[in-house]
This record gives C-alpha cells, sequence and structure tokens, in this order.
C-alpha cells in the first residue's frame, strides 16, 4: 500500500490496481512520489501528441505544484499546447475515424483540417494565427542579431500576453503557459519537423529571416542540456518520466553516457528514476519498445534505479500517475 496521502481517484488505484499494467501503474507512481520525497527532482519527456491529446489537463497542474522540473518535448507537443490555447473551439472531433476513406482524408484535406487520430487541428485559426504572431518575433530577433531556442520564442510571446485576448481554453490548462511562468528548462530536439518549424525554414528560403541560426539548433540544446545536467545532478537526483519514445526520450537520455564518454565526466550520477510510458513493443531493435535493463548497457541507467515499464495508452496512464502523484 502507498503512504501518500491519497485523495479518490488515488484510493481508487491504490485498491482496484494490483496486478500486470495496473500494478505497474501504481508503483511507478509510488516511485515517482518516493524520488520527490527523497529530494530528487523529476524531467519528463513529452512524444506523440500529447498537447493535441490535452494533457495539459493534468500536466499544467503538475508543473505548477513544482512535481515536474524540466521537459524535453516534440516540437509538435510544443506548438500544439498553443494552437490548441487559441483555436480549440475549431477544432473537430472524429469518433469514427477508423471507418474514413481515402476520400473522406481528402475533404479534411480540402478544408485545411489536419487530423491527428480522432482530433483535426484548423490551419488557419491554429498554425496560420500562430505563425503570424511568432514570424514578428523571428524577424524582430534576426534583425537584431538576437538568437533564442524554439521555446524561449513561446515563452516571450505567451508571457508577453500577445495571444492572451485569443485564448479559448482556460490558461490554467496550457502545459506550456505553466512552463513559461515557472521559467522551466526546456528542450526541444528537431524541431525543424515541426509545423512551425518547416514555415521557418520556409522564411528563410523567401528571404523573410536572413539568418538561418536566429531560431538555436538541437545540437546547442544538447549542449545546453550536457551543462544543466551536470549542475543540478550534483545537488539533487533527477529522474527521468518518459512518455511515448523517439526523439523526445532518445535525446535527453543519452546526455549522460555522453557526459561520461565523451567529456570524461565520471563523477557526474546516473538518471536516478526511469519510468517510460509506452505502447511499442519489444522487438526488431525499436529502441522506443526496449526494455529499461538496455540502457544500462548504454550507460544511460544503473543496475539499482528503480525502473518502471508501463505498457498502455499515455493519454489513459499518464493523467492517473499525475493524480496520483498530486493526492486526487
Amino acid at each position: 500500500m502507498s503512504q501518500l496521502k491519497l485523495g479518490p481517484v488515488g484510493k481508487f488505484i491504490d485498491h482496484n490496481y494490483r496486478h500486470f499494467n495496473a500494478a505497474a501503474l501504481k508503483d511507478a507512481a509510488i516511485g515517482y512520489d518516493k524520488h520527490l520525497t527523497d529530494g530528487g527532482i523529476m524531467f519528463m519527456t513529452l512524444a506523440g501528441a500529447m498537447s493535441t491529446a490535452e494533457l495539459g489537463l493534468s500536466l499544467a497542474e503538475m508543473i505548477r505544484q513544482g512535481k515536474v522540473h524540466a521537459i524535453t518535448c516534440t516540437g509538435a507537443n510544443l506548438e500544439e499546447d498553443v494552437f490548441n490555447l487559441v483555436a480549440h473551439d475549431h477544432y473537430e472531433r472524429i469518433p469514427n475515424y477508423r471507418d474514413l476513406t481515402p476520400q473522406d482524408e481528402q475533404a479534411l484535406l480540402e478544408r485545411h483540417m489536419n487530423r491527428v487520430t480522432d482530433t483535426c487541428i484548423p490551419e488557419m485559426e491554429a498554425m496560420r494565427k500562430i505563425e503570424n504572431v511568432i514570424l514578428d518575433e523571428w524577424m524582430a530577433a534576426d534583425q537584431k542579431g538576437e538568437r533564442l531556442f524554439p521555446h524561449e520564442f513561446f515563452y516571450r510571446i505567451l508571457l508577453g500576453g500577445k495571444l492572451k485576448s485569443e485564448y479559448q481554453i482556460d490558461p490554467k490548462n496550457s502545459w506550456l503557459l505553466a512552463a513559461a511562468e515557472k521559467n522551466l528548462p526546456m528542450f526541444v530536439p528537431g524541431w525543424e519537423d515541426a509545423t512551425l518549424g518547416n514555415m521557418y525554414a520556409g522564411h528563410v528560403i523567401t528571404g523573410d529571416i536572413k539568418n538561418v541560426h536566429t531560431v538555436r539548433s538541437g545540437i546547442e540544446y544538447m549542449m545546453k542540456l550536457a551543462e544543466w545536467y551536470t549542475e543540478i545532478s550534483m545537488k539533487r537526483s533527477i529522474g527521468f518520466f518518459q512518455i511515448g519514445g523517439g526523439i523526445a526520450g532518445d535525446f535527453p537520455i543519452c546526455v549522460v553516457p555522453m557526459l561520461h564518454q565523451d567529456l570524461q565526466r565520471d563523477s557526474v550520477p546516473l538518471w536516478g528514476y526511469f519510468c517510460q510510458i509506452s505502447d511499442s513493443t519489444t522487438s526488431y531493435g525499436s529502441y522506443s519498445g526496449a526494455v529499461p535493463n538496455e540502457k544500462i548497457t548504454w550507460g544511460k541507467l544503473g543496475v539499482k534505479t528503480p525502473k518502471y515499464v508501463i505498457e498502455s495508452d499515455a493519454t489513459i496512464v499518464a493523467p492517473l500517475i499525475f493524480a496520483y502523484v498530486m493526492g486526487l
């Protein structure tokens, strides 16, 4: 049984979640809380389309309560939280998405509705609206010779109130706004494959932006992460909570072997906790489906690192773990 002070959700989990992935979920939540109680901090990674899945409904409060201390996310999750913030009323949910024909998909394209599983993001109300605002920031920085990371441009826009009149959801449910208000350390590798990354490349090609390096790169993010991890891990154990796979998880977890093997910083501690929520199967060299013990061979985790894998849908699992950790 957990030693946490539990609310109704936590009590339900504690009583009913006893075996298989349910037990793994509870064990991971208890381990998460223990890691924080013991003085550690938590590094979170967001893959997939968690922002379009509105994970901000629970993640934003986790950030406000100081239970998430740094984030790595895909460029898609970075921008899609803001898309939802300003265009939520124009989104369309398609519960029968499995039944769509190619012709149905073409009809959505012609309406400029970009489908993410059961949800369509409206191009004009979301993507183009944000493009107009962020392009001004890119061009202003470019003209001043200023260089910022992708998330820093968003922090500047959100904290400057430039979108406040456009909000279509309660801003307390935007995880990126909560992160900006905390000035949370953030790392966004591979940003160029996101919608706004594509747009940025287009504006460089057309000459609207003169210096391609106005938005800082993934290599610079890794350098920043290396210094952040070195400094913080000497004071507090850093846990790793991974939602999904891909670059959001692969990029940051590699920082430890890089510090040890490439920079010879042998005294830097390993990650102090590891949990992954994944629906990827362990087969055919799939790194996203690799069991945690494989990471020991790469110098990412240790033999004694608490390790959890929950093979399930993150949109179901993550909010439950967050609720448990927050005592809801």
